[in-house]
């Protein structure tokens, strides 16, 4: 396998990465790993976008609109955006929601998360709590964000829509949002194109299967490119349980998590997850087995 220093010289040459490992791994469907390696490599592309004053536009006009999406359903204490990437869309939302909102945002890739960190302290929005993660096993406890919502960042799980709504619905309290690639309203070269890219599609009809209840399903009017139109799929909870103080949670067995010595450790799983550059590594896989970590700390 080529090493993650190979793989950047073939992304520099303009080759898709996630094709290229869909290959050498010999897989149908983008595993963890290739999505992982494909948008750390490609981390503070996005932002380099907005330099482009027409897409910038459009993001604006995209975020304003999911702003009036989520007022319209509710007035949320919480919001969350599952696959925050680098937090253009995020900034743009919070721009246009209430300031007393408290906003989250987690990704896979870690690099991704850190530009994000610095986008959203250059806007003003330092106290948005980012964290590394993932959409299969969110580090958020059970019903603790009102208003979880996507863009775009189910799109490369082709065949992997099921666990992923039942996770992103198992934190949900209010609201489940998506704006994800619409497949099933696109055009034939468009779903062709998706089909290559191993994109996601049928969210309407897995959430129907799952027995969600389907508020809304149509094409959302922004899109970067018409060969990837994007659908918004709203999806109701409300559950009455109370929010807690802090969402983040091991992702492992879902528990709360308390910061200490450094770190962020689950007095029920005996797991401690590093924080890297103020940034919590809550993947599963960052997880240390420390049955002893707060006894050691205390003899200290």
């Amino acid at each position: 396998m080529m090493t993650p220093r190979q793989l950047e010289e073939q992304y520099k040459q303009g080759k898709n990465i996630t094709s290229l490992l869909r290959k050498e791994f010999g897989v149908e469907h983008n595993t963890r790993e290739i999505i992982e390696i494909s948008y750390d490599l490609q981390a503070g592309e996005y932002i380099k976008l907005l330099e482009n004053e027409s897409y910038a536009r459009l993001k604006e006009k995209y975020s304003i609109e999911i702003a009036k999406t989520i007022l319209s359903l509710d007035k949320p204490q919480t919001i969350l955006e599952a696959g925050v990437g680098e937090a253009t869309t995020l900034s743009g939302v919070l721009k246009n929601l209430p300031t007393n909102i408290t906003a989250y945002g987690f990704d896979l890739s870690w690099s991704r998360v850190a530009y994000a960190k610095n986008w959203l302290d250059d806007k003003g929005f330092s106290s948005v709590r980012l964290a590394s993660g993932d959409l299969f096993n969110a580090p958020f406890l059970d019903n603790s964000i009102d208003i979880v919502y996507t863009s775009h960042s189910i799109e490369p799980n082709g065949g992997n829509e099921r666990p992923i709504l039942k996770e992103l619905y198992r934190i949900t309290r209010k609201y489940l949002v998506l704006l994800e690639p619409s497949f099933e309203l696109a055009s034939n070269k468009a779903r062709q194109r998706m089909e290559s890219h191993g994109y996601c599609k049928n969210l309407r009809d897995i959430s129907k299967d799952l027995g969600f209840d389907l508020v809304e399903h149509r094409l959302f009017p922004y899109a970067a490119s018409s060969m990837n139109p994007t659908a918004l799929t709203i999806i109701r909870k409300c559950s009455e349980t109370e929010l807690p103080k802090n969402a983040f949670a091991c992702p492992r067995f879902k528990t709360p998590l308390e910061k200490l010595g450094g770190m962020l450790y689950s007095p029920e799983s005996f797991l401690v997850y590093p924080i890297l550059a103020s940034i919590p590594c809550l993947r599963i896989e960052n997880g240390i087995l420390a049955s002893k970590y707060k006894e050691v700390l205390e003899e200290d």
